[in-house]
């Protein structure tokens, strides 16, 4: 289940938002019924430089894992 504050990898290209399969972003918003989500895509130097929105179907979750220094 993906939720608000979740990174997310884009399983489709959207040459119309210029973004391409596999980048990264976060969700910042969770609509209807859990079936659309609301995402951001930051640069290197925190600079918004796409916020969409997208099908479930077009999201990957992403797990993080801390792991010791």
């Amino acid at each position: 289940m993906i939720n608000e504050l979740d990174t997310v990898a884009l399983l489709v290209d959207r040459p119309d938002l210029n973004l391409r399969k596999g980048e990264m972003g976060t969700v910042v918003d969770v609509l209807g019924d859990r079936e659309v989500f609301q995402v951001e895509f930051v640069d290197d130097e925190g600079f918004t430089y796409g916020l969409a929105t997208f099908a479930a179907s077009d999201l990957l979750k992403l797990h993080h894992r801390a792991r010791a220094a």
